[in-house]
């Protein structure tokens, strides 16, 4: 079905209502009612503290809970002067038709700025409001991408992919390209809002890195905020983050194909001016279970080793198989084959236009592997230990990006030679 728009009647006319702001905080939810009041309060005392003198509305875009998120948003009180609609987008289900219904109300209202925040989050404060708000209000920024203070083990899939990757194609150290927390101004969000990809894929998964990736190829002034600590419903990269993996995988190497002309003239990387939160704050231990990643990686490698050793180099399937016979305490997956293989897989994914859900479950095992080796790698390191082990794998990127280079080309022309086989088929 198309939705030419992801607001419904009742809520245009709500914002119609309202007719113009300056500041719009949405926040996307859908089943939060444990933590959207927390979350709807410091907003406010935000906007009041920081921002009294201008109109602000916060938009909950909710994608039909179940539980009584939306009853307590609606109950919760704000400040007089600000508004707040709870509204139910139209559309695809997923965070990004929540974003899409954000970005339109938004431009409607005509603000200045649009900020977004996740509704599990227990660490935001009222600070949080200003620390993205201000980049954009006071120094003409367009795109405030979050810096967080994290564990270690929190945020495994940006650590170990998203940020590399992101960092080596295009040439910006985005610390958090999919951090769930931005601001961006009020054109880039009326740009946003008139993209035709709301009924694609990025409307279910994928909406953080696309708009990251989108404001660095569409030449927006990008800087970053430091939040402070995020806390936030952690998850076990074991047993709750394969899903999220496939999707974020899936994302990222769709950009890749999208924007191949930008970022093939891409070298190196540049840092980003940083504003915000300035201090030290430990965050929460999160737990991980190393014994569960490294036997799903076993498993893995039992059920898919046979199509891994048509898909990757020698050289890389050699060290996967190796990895496959260490115990758990040598489990280790190297760097610098972690980088080869994500890089082989994005011109395999590239090259291979079906069954490509099926490519990335097969490809989850090694997400696991790479986990485990970086939790046995740092298990006696703080977490700003830890961070430099990132920053280290992040260059590793870089410095291979010729790699990704010369094998993106030459598998191309393989398959475009007559006759040439085409990619191993993915069982079904």
């Amino acid at each position: 079905m198309h939705y030419d728009t992801a607001l419904r009647a009742y809520t245009a006319k709500r914002i119609e209502e309202i007719d113009s702001a300056d500041i719009l905080v949405g926040v996307p939810c859908y089943n939060n009612e444990s933590t959207i009041v927390h979350v709807i309060q410091m907003i406010t005392h935000g906007l009041a503290r920081h921002y009294g003198g201008k109109r602000s509305v916060i938009f909950i875009a909710d994608g039909g809970s179940t539980d009584d998120t939306r009853e307590v948003a609606k109950e919760f009180q704000i400040k007089p002067w600000q508004e707040k609609i709870v509204s139910i987008y139209r559309g695809p289900a997923g965070k990004g038709t929540a974003l899409r219904s954000v970005f339109e109300a938004a431009n409607r209202l005509k603000v200045s700025v649009c900020a977004m925040v996740d509704s599990d989050l227990r660490s935001i404060t009222a600070d949080w409001v200003k620390y993205l708000l201000d980049p954009v209000l006071e120094k003409g920024y367009q795109f405030v991408a979050p810096v967080y203070v994290r564990h270690k083990y929190d945020g495994t899939i940006t650590n170990n992919i998203v940020y590399n990757l992101t960092r080596a194609l295009y040439g910006k150290r985005i610390r958090q390209p999919i951090g769930g927390d931005f601001a961006i101004s009020g054109d880039a969000a009326k740009f946003y809002a008139e993209q035709d990809v709301w009924l694609t894929d990025v409307a279910r998964f994928g909406i953080d890195i696309w708009m990251t990736t989108t404001a660095i190829t569409q030449g927006f002034r990008i800087c970053q905020s430091n939040l402070g600590v995020k806390i936030h419903d952690v998850k076990d990269p074991g047993q709750h983050l394969g899903p999220m993996f496939r999707q974020v995988l899936s994302a990222l190497f769709s950009m890749m194909e999208r924007y191949e002309s930008y970022w093939k003239g891409v070298k190196g990387s540049e840092p980003l001016e940083t504003f915000g939160f300035e201090g030290s704050v430990e965050p929460e231990p999160v737990k991980v279970n190393l014994e569960l990643l490294i036997e799903l990686f076993k498993t893995g490698y039992q059920q898919f080793s046979a199509l891994w050793r048509q898909i990757f180099s020698e050289e890389s399937f050699k060290q996967i198989s190796e990895t496959a016979c260490m115990d758990a305490k040598n489990f280790y997956l190297p760097t610098e084959s972690w980088v080869k293989i994500l890089y082989e897989l994005a011109v395999t994914y590239r090259l291979w236009t079906v069954n490509r859900s099926k490519l990335l479950d097969m490809m989850t095992p090694l997400y696991y592997s790479r986990v485990a080796s970086f939790v046995r790698q740092s298990s006696n390191m703080s977490s700003l230990e830890a961070e430099q082990l990132v920053e280290e794998q992040a260059l590793h990127f870089e410095e291979q990006k010729d790699y990704l280079l010369e094998i993106w080309e030459e598998k191309k022309l393989q398959t475009e030679k007559p006759g040439a086989a085409p990619p191993p088929e993915c069982p079904v």
